[in-house]
Parts: structure tokens; sequence; C-alpha cells
């Protein structure tokens, strides 16, 4: 029995933000229903190839949306039917928490709104997930993980170093505003839960991708308040520390990562140059950051010397970070990211037995669980509406009838 086991949380929001959320929420066990337009469902599954057709042929599934959906229940609701309205408020007091990704103020036009459903249940955690949040002069925008990624600041230190010809602004290569803001969505939900515990009330969540990306600036972000210092693309140097970026070896690249004065002296050992940790220009973390040119350009020949597999065998046994820049197929088949389950197998209720990502939360009493794999469209309609609201067939075959679902 997963941590939120006891949790029923309603999934209104769709793309994935708000799915990255529920679906954290569905591996620390909570019954998440997740409900779709009748017909096309989650935007998501349309965004491919690839898509994955059962064996025998049937409906394809689209990869992206396999990767945030894992866990949960598919039920089709025609939110736009006032009968799908009411369905929805029928749900809500047998559920401890809603999450949605509409545009601000357009749930209150079918009745869905936190005030609303806040009347019906009032121990409802409701939680909102948009592009700028529910106020301020950017409020009734869009928002894209892409063009957060840039408003965000984020843009401007990722891609290759500003003076390198060519080099543009680079977006990461994974929706990272969008996953971000999964997380945190789903720490200030159980923050919420814990709140209502002692209190037994609900509460509004406005959750914003903007508020987000700025958030994770992290030390990039202190180095302007604190500093004034704008910081710059920089490439896979770091602002902060040297050495600690990519380096060219014989036969590859090879991350090394020294993060304090006592490894870099290892390192210069190794690297037959014993010297440079008593050079003034070198020997601190403060004035290799300083002299940042010369040590990389003097670092850079001896890195070509030899193979990565010659510099990982001398380096890791001594403690000195450093590491392959894997493809995600080598990734995926790593030894340590096998042991630790992050590649799992999971049930699937037309494509069979399927590959998965694993959680990353290790609870040694309530562990995380992947129990199936993400749901067909609709394919938990019935039992939901017999199992929670105790429909009888013929009505729900009269919902079907009428497009309601």
């Amino acid at each position: 029995m997963g941590a939120l086991s006891h949790i029923r949380v309603l999934d209104l929001s769709r793309v994935l933000a708000g799915p990255w959320c529920t679906q954290m929420l569905a591996d620390l066990g909570a019954d998440v229903i997740k409900i779709e337009r009748p017909g096309s469902g989650d935007d998501t599954r349309q965004w491919g190839p690839p898509f994955i057709t059962p064996d025998g042929g049937g409906n394809s599934e689209s990869s992206y949306f396999l990767g945030a959906n894992r866990g949960k229940r598919s039920i089709t609701l025609n939110l736009s039917n006032p009968r799908g309205q009411r369905i929805v408020h029928e749900l809500v007091p047998h559920c401890d928490v809603l999450v949605e990704n509409f545009k601000v103020g357009a749930l209150a036009r079918y009745r869905l709104d936190y005030e609303t459903l806040k009347a019906l249940n009032p121990r409802l955690v409701y939680c909102s997930i948009t592009g700028f949040g529910q106020d301020g002069p950017y409020a009734d925008r869009a928002g894209y993980d892409f063009m957060i990624q840039g408003m965000g600041g984020l843009m401007s230190v990722t891609g290759e170093a500003e003076e390198v010809a060519g080099s543009d602004p680079q977006k990461v290569g994974v929706a990272i505003a969008d996953i971000v803001t999964g997380l945190y969505s789903t720490s200030a939900i159980q923050t919420a839960l814990i709140h209502r515990e002692r209190t037994g009330q609900g509460q509004y969540i406005d959750m914003a991708l903007l508020d987000c990306q700025v958030a994770i600036l992290a030390n990039q972000a202190m180095t302007y308040l604190a500093a004034g210092e704008t910081p710059i693309r920089m490439g896979n140097a770091h602002p902060n520390i040297v050495p600690y970026q990519v380096f060219e070896t014989e036969d590859g690249h090879i991350i090394l990562a020294v993060g304090n004065d006592g490894q870099f002296r290892r390192f210069c050992e190794l690297a037959g140059r014993p010297e440079w940790a008593e050079d003034p220009r070198f020997a601190a973390n403060r004035d290799r950051v300083q002299n940042r040119r010369e040590l990389v350009r003097a670092l850079s020949l001896i890195m070509k010397a030899k193979g990565t597999g010659e510099w990982l065998a001398l380096l890791e046994p001594e403690g000195i970070p450093c590491g392959r820049i894997n493809r995600i197929d080598e990734t995926l088949n790593d030894p340590q990211v096998l042991h630790r389950q992050m590649r799992v197998n999971a049930p699937h209720s037309t494509l069979g037995e399927m590959g998965l990502l694993g959680s990353p939360l290790k609870l040694s009493a309530t562990p995380a669980e992947v129990r199936w794999a993400p749901p067909v469209l609709g394919e938990h309609t019935n039992a939901v509406l017999r199992e929670v609201l105790g429909y009888p067939e013929e009505q729900i075959s009269a919902l079907y009838a009428e497009g309601v679902v």
C-alpha cells in the first residue's frame, strides 16, 4: 500500500505539467482518475510518432502520452455538457484532490471552479497549473514550456558560450519547465493534505510555470541578486567552479567535475602536473575561476592524451568526479540504472507487458510503485461510474448514447 493509497485524485489536466504531477501521486499509491475528452482524449495521445501499436493491430498509443500517465484510470467525460459537469460535481465529494491546467477562468464557465466545488467538498485540495498564474499582467496568456524556458531566463544560460561562432541560446532537451512545475505541484498538494489533516479544511493552490522556472535559476539567479552580475552562456562550463566541464579525449569526451581543492590536488597528481596544486594561479578554486582560460587551455591538451576509458579507470578510484556522456539507450541499460529499478515493466491493457520509467522515490516503509501502464482512452469509465457513483449499467449506457461520456 502506497503512502497515498487513501487519497483519490480527480485529474482534469493534460499534456505534461499536470499529468507529471498526478503520475507522481499515482506512483505513491493515490487513485488518480484522469478525465479526458470523448473521442480524442489528452492532446498528447496524438503527439507522435512514435506510436506503439498492439500485436495484431488496433488502436496505437503515443509514446509521449505513455511517458506521463502511468498508474492512472481514464474516464471520458464531456465537460461542455451540463450532464458531464454534474458528474464531476458528483465525483468531487468522493475525491481529496483536483488538478487542472485550463486557462485562467475557463472552468468557472462550466461551474467547475474552486469556489463552486469547495461548496460541495470543503476538504478538497484544488490545484490549478497555468503558464503565468491566476493574477498579474500575463495571467491571461497561454504558457508553453519552450517559451517559459526563454522568458524565465534558462535559455540565456544554456548553449555554447556567446563567443563561439554561430552559437545561440538553447532550450533544455526535455520540457524542464513543465516537469519541474509538476514536481513543485506534487509537493504543494501533499503539504495541503497535511494541513487538511490538522484543520479539516482543503485549500486552493495556484501554480505557474514561470514561477517554477524562475525558482530553479538557483545559483545563477543569486549571482545577479547578490553580486549584480548577469550570468551568460558558458557552454558546458560551470560559472563558479573550475575545472567543471566537458573535455575532449583521445577517443571521445569526458565530464570532469572537480568540486573542491582536495579533489583538484589529487587530479593534478594523476594528470602528471603536481605543481599546479601549489601554483597561486590554480591552487584555490577562486584562483582557478579567475584564471579559467589558461587552466582549461592546458587541461585540454592533457585530456586528449588518453582515451575516455583510461581517464575513468584512473580518476574514479581516487574519488575524482568524472563520467561518460551516455546516449539515452546507454543510460537506460546502465547497470546502476537497472539496479535502482529506474526501468520497469508494467501491464498495459492492449500493448501487453511494456517498459516504463520507474519512480526515483525510494521509501523504506511505503515504497512508490508503478502498478500499471497508462490507460487507453476511457478504459475505466464504466468502472468509475459504477464503483464511485453507484451508477447502474442502463444509466451508463444512456450517457454513452447522449455523448456525455
